[in-house]
């Protein structure tokens, strides 16, 4: 494996944090490997950047910054430009959720959301691929869910901006095909990590499901990419449900994500 570049966002906990790992791990006594860790989280990012360096032997740079701020991408993207840093593997993780219906959530909360989820993954995709494409290596890891293969009463928004994530990445896979790039989306399900905490808050679900710890999902979506496989889902539970949702009546797994968002209080 040559020495690459990796830009990880959302890097500081969870699946980012994971994938981290397993990019590390594999560019391992690589002299001029280097894994970007982008999130809010400094402390956390500094934590994980010098396990990173002790384990790996790998060059981290760590940066602070706020997707949900319309700016965030350019600024990332200018402030490597400035460093003469090559980003040759853009992973878009960040992401967050909040459970909930559309009327009683907060509509700046949801509108940040699209930013997140949306608006900055698109953004720094469009940034990062140019230079991609002119070197004809490299390549973009996107962090979907098995929430974009369905409509999520409960968590409109959320489902919604998984929904673009998903078409949008294997669109672009199939505009890239040829030119030498991976372009993957990773569409876990229920994972073990602080998603829930952040979308549900205090509340439990009332439906209960067995969930894949965040490392699973990451080691899977790992090897996907490198293997060039566009939408890579995890787990025999989260390809069932996939696999239903293309043949039950389109109404029925409205009614079941409906029921799976409900809330005790």
């Amino acid at each position: 494996m040559p020495a690459e570049t990796i830009l990880i966002t959302g890097a500081s906990s969870g699946i980012g944090l994971e994938l981290a790992r397993c990019f590390a791990c594999e560019q391992s006594g690589n002299d001029n490997a280097r894994i970007i860790l982008v999130a809010r989280n400094t402390a956390a990012l500094e934590s994980l950047a010098a396990e990173l360096r002790r384990d790996w032997k790998v060059g981290v740079t760590v940066l602070t910054a706020d997707l949900s701020l319309p700016e965030t991408p350019k600024r990332i993207f200018y402030e490597l430009s400035a460093q003469k840093i090559t980003v040759d593997v853009l992973v878009n993780n960040a992401g967050f959720g909040a459970n909930g219906s559309f009327a009683d959530l907060s509509l700046t909360r949801q509108l940040e959301m699209l930013q997140v989820n949306i608006s900055a993954l698109t953004e720094l995709t469009g940034l990062f691929l140019p230079e991609m494409i002119q070197r004809k290596r490299g390549g973009i890891l996107n962090v979907g869910s098995v929430a974009g293969f369905v409509p999520g009463p409960g968590m409109a928004v959320y489902y919604a901006t998984k929904a673009f994530v998903l078409s949008f990445t294997e669109a672009l896979a199939e505009e890239l095909a040829g030119t030498g790039l991976a372009v993957s989306v990773l569409c876990p399900g229920p994972t073990e990590s602080n998603f829930g905490s952040v979308a549900r808050g205090k509340k439990v679900r009332q439906m209960k499901t067995s969930k894949m710890s965040a490392e699973a999902v990451a080691v899977y979506g790992h090897r996907a990419f490198r293997n060039g496989k566009v939408t890579a889902v995890p787990g025999m539970q989260n390809k069932a449900f996939v696999f239903l949702n293309r043949i039950l009546p389109r109404p029925v797994p409205r009614k079941i994500v409906k029921r799976y968002n409900r809330m005790d209080d």
